[in-house]
């Protein structure tokens, strides 16, 4: 987790559409996603929860059962 710094204000992002405008500048400085959610957090303050829905989510590989002889 981030360790703020408490005499740093950092933006807070509440509304929908800035917040999914930040998103789309910090993505093409980010290579992972990691990184948007690193880069995010440290510049701006945002609900989490409302970052996870914008996001795209990252959908598990189906495991193929194998074929029965």
């Amino acid at each position: 987790m981030l360790n703020p710094d408490l005499t740093h204000a950092r933006p807070v992002l509440t509304a929908t559409s800035v917040l999914a405008t930040a998103l789309g500048d910090i993505a093409g400085l980010a290579q992972t996603k990691a990184d948007v959610w690193r880069l995010l957090t440290e510049r701006y303050v945002v609900d989490l929860d409302a970052v996870a829905a914008l996001l795209p989510r990252d959908l598990p590989e189906p495991v193929w059962l194998s074929p029965r002889g």
